[in-house]
């Protein structure tokens, strides 16, 4: 026999039961002072602020030239300049250059992964901005467990696989 269909009233009526039963904690005042500041926020805020953060690391390595840089420039990589090991990010702000300029086969020379992930990215922050500041129904790029988990693992394969001394992995040392 099949369980009763439950209204949406109803069943947000038994999730705030079940919640319930358990002692709320008390927040902190930073927490407060956070959560109330997010509640009384126009929704274009969170958006803006991650584009003028997007734009403002655009600016930068377009301003940087990191192409031009040697090992020793500043900013460099304290893990590289310390090990000489290359690290999980290494290469991705000369990726991100070489993309700024239209160069893919540079970029992916730089940061395989970097490049193959932007475009997901940026399609996941339009979809994110346009549902939430002009209530667009743009499909959402949801990615599941195993999918990010795959991603990280074949991320940590890239990474060992670059910092390897022999060919054909040098091929991959930046």
């Amino acid at each position: 026999m099949s369980a009763p269909v439950q209204s949406e009233a109803e069943q947000a009526a038994a999730w705030e039961a079940y919640y319930q039963q358990y002692p709320q904690h008390k927040q902190d005042r930073v927490s407060r002072f956070i959560e109330s500041k997010w509640r009384s926020s126009p929704l274009w805020v969170a958006p803006t602020a991650m584009l003028v953060c997007m734009a403002g690391a655009v600016g930068y390595t377009l301003a940087s030239n990191p192409a031009a840089a040697d090992a020793g420039s500043a900013p460099t990589c304290l893990l590289k300049y310390t090990t000489g090991f290359v690290c999980p990010g290494c290469g991705g702000t000369r990726a991100a250059w070489f993309l700024l300029h239209g160069d893919i086969p540079a970029a992916a020379r730089h940061h395989a992964l970097f490049v193959f992930a932007v475009p997901f990215l940026v399609y996941m922050y339009v979809a994110w901005a346009a549902k939430r500041v002009f209530k667009w129904d743009i499909p959402q790029l949801s990615l599941s467990p195993a999918v990010v988990g795959t991603f990280m693992a074949l991320w940590g394969v890239f990474t060992i696989a670059r910092n390897l001394p022999w060919a054909p992995f040098t091929a991959l040392y930046v």
